[in-house]
């Protein structure tokens, strides 16, 4: 295996990964590409992204591109277009390919390792960033931080330790916790509550930092999350929700989750993947969430309203 990690795609060019393509840009301007096609190939070419006010003109190539694979893919896609990405990204996965995705959820890393071998995937989730995106511009005060590492990580892996000198270069803030399955439900539990709860609400962050009624409704969604995870053998904590509170105010006040975003501006929302998800594993480990279907029915009621086809 390679020492270090010379060539990265990066599949979505939303929030995230305008903004951590952004920062691997800064590093190296040679590193760094997308991967898209169509309407969506030719915009990013023809626009680029502004990211903090600043225009970025980075490469494209598409799904088709025979060049060397990539040492390091990074997915930050929607839910709904993972299936897209996992096919797009096939020209860039070689023999010494390693796959992370920053995606919501807690099934992204399982669909991936279907497809390239669970070999070549590290689980990631991002938490903490505020970014806001209005077309190609993206705005954030707060980078948060990258979790990413094995499922266990007493010791680091060679290629943990590939990546962990990538982001130090890259100035990506990064943490390897002993538990990454542990660390992907806690993420799952604050999206099933703050994602859903401000769509609803229709409420910016700083609703959350000083409402109790706001944070109610948050924190109930949460812990339908954390009695599944008692059944599934993941045992998060209401001390899980204290340290979302951690983050909650650390975020910028004016920020707003990517489902307010997506509702806003008449997107398709991740809604399946969060209380969707809940009331799946609900019915499979027989853990009631009501909470969540409620959520659930209220934000597709949205969808059928403001999402444009």
């Amino acid at each position: 295996m390679k020492k270090s990690i010379d060539t990265i795609s990066v599949i979505g060019a939303g929030a995230l990964g305008a903004a951590y393509a952004a920062l691997l840009y800064e590093m190296d301007s040679r590193c760094v590409s997308f991967v898209a096609s169509g309407d969506r190939c030719e915009r990013l070419r023809r626009e680029g992204l502004i990211v903090n006010d600043k225009r970025y003109l980075i490469p494209v190539l598409l799904p088709e591109d025979l060049s060397e694979p990539s040492d390091l893919i990074i997915v930050a896609v929607k839910h709904h277009h993972l299936d897209d990405a996992v096919r797009d990204m096939k020209n860039r996965v070689g023999a010494e390919t390693t796959i992370i995705s920053v995606m919501n959820g807690i099934e992204s890393e399982e669909r991936i390792g279907a497809a390239y071998g669970m070999g070549k995937v590290l689980y990631a989730v991002s938490v903490g960033i505020d970014a806001l995106r209005e077309r190609n511009s993206i705005i954030y005060t707060t980078q948060g931080k990258i979790f990413f590492g094995e499922e266990r990580n007493t010791f680091p892996t060679e290629r943990v330790k590939r990546v962990q000198a990538l982001f130090d270069k890259a100035g990506i803030i990064y943490e390897t916790p002993p538990d990454m399955i542990r660390i992907l439900w806690w993420k799952f539990m604050m999206n099933v509550g703050i994602n859903q709860a401000s769509a609803v609400l229709r409420a910016p962050f700083f609703v959350f930092q000083t409402s109790q009624e706001a944070r109610n409704l948050m924190e109930s969604c949460m812990r339908e999350v954390i009695m599944l995870s008692e059944k599934a053998g993941v045992n998060l904590s209401e001390e899980d929700i204290k340290k979302f509170h951690e983050v909650l105010h650390s975020i910028s006040p004016q920020g707003k989750t990517s489902m307010l975003q997506d509702i806003e501006a008449g997107r398709k929302t991740e809604v399946e993947m969060f209380a969707g998800k809940v009331i799946e594993l609900g019915k499979q480990l027989d853990v009631p969430t009501p909470i969540n279907q409620t959520l659930f029915d209220s934000i597709k009621k949205l969808e059928a309203e403001y999402v444009r086809s």
